[in-house]
C-alpha cells in the first residue's frame, strides 16, 4: 500500500499537471485535505508532510479531535458540511473558515458569535433534495447580507455537484459556479474533489476539497 507522503505527492502532481494544461499558476489553487472521519493523529501526519488547510464535515466530530490538535502550528480548519444555526457559535469557535454559508440568518448568527471569520457562500447547482446550498437568484441578497457582518470576510463560493465517476459530468456545474462568481466579483472557488479535481481547476478552481485521494477509504 502507498504511504500519505506519496499519496499526497501523487495529488500535488495532478495539480500541476492539470494548472499547466489550463495556464494556471498552480501556487495559487488550495490543497484542502478532507479529515472527515478520520483521527486527529491523521491530521497530525498531515500536517507533518506540509499540509495547513484542512476540511472537516461535522461540527460535533472536530469538537472531539479539536483539543488533539490545538497546538498543531499555522493549521487552519474548514468547515465543508451542512451547518444549521443552532450550531453555529460552536462552529465559529472551532473553525477558521465556513464553507457552507448559505442564508443571511445563518450569516447574522455565525456574525454574533463574536469571532473572526473567513466565509464561503455554498451555492445549490444541482435538483438533488440533498444538497443544501443558496438559490443562485438569491446570491446578491446574500453577498449584501455577508458584507454588513463585521466578523465575516467573504471569499468567494463553493459547490457540490450531483455524484458521479464521470469527472466530465461536474464540468457544467463547475463553470456555472465561476460564472456566478465572476458575474458577482468574487475571486476564490471551492468546487471539485479526488476525483474531478482536474475538471475543477481547467475551470477555475481555487480550492480543491481532496480526502479519498489522500487518506483513503472511509470506513463510514
Amino acid at each position: 500500500m502507498s504511504t500519505l507522503r506519496e499519496r499526497l505527492a501523487a495529488v500535488r502532481e495532478r495539480i500541476v499537471r492539470a494548472a499547466e494544461r489550463a495556464r494556471r499558476d498552480p501556487a495559487e489553487i488550495t490543497l484542502l485535505a478532507v479529515t472527515k472521519l478520520f483521527p486527529a493523529k491523521v491530521i497530525r501526519e498531515a500536517w507533518e508532510l506540509g499540509l495547513r488547510e484542512f476540511g472537516e464535515n461535522y461540527v460535533q466530530e472536530f469538537e472531539r479531535k479539536a483539543p488533539e490538535v490545538a497546538g498543531v502550528a499555522e493549521a487552519r480548519f474548514h468547515l465543508i458540511g451542512h451547518l444549521q444555526s443552532n450550531k453555529s457559535k460552536r462552529a465559529a469557535e472551532l473553525f477558521q473558515v465556513i464553507q457552507t454559508l448559505d442564508s443571511p440568518k445563518l450569516a447574522r448568527r455565525l456574525n454574533d458569535a463574536g469571532c473572526a471569520l473567513e466565509v464561503m457562500l455554498e451555492v445549490k447547482l444541482s435538483e438533488e433534495q440533498a444538497k443544501s446550498g443558496a438559490d443562485p437568484a438569491a446570491l446578491a441578497e446574500l453577498i449584501e447580507a455577508v458584507r454588513g457582518c463585521g466578523n465575516l470576510r467573504l471569499l468567494g463560493l463553493m459547490t457540490m455537484p450531483p455524484w458521479t465517476e464521470d469527472a466530465e459530468a461536474s464540468r457544467p456545474y463547475f463553470r456555472r459556479l465561476r460564472e456566478l462568481a465572476e458575474r458577482h466579483g468574487l475571486r476564490q472557488l471551492s468546487m471539485g474533489m479526488s476525483h474531478d479535481l482536474e475538471t475543477a481547476i481547467e475551470e477555475g478552481a481555487t480550492c480543491v476539497r481532496v480526502g479519498t485521494a489522500l487518506f483513503g477509504k472511509r470506513n463510514a
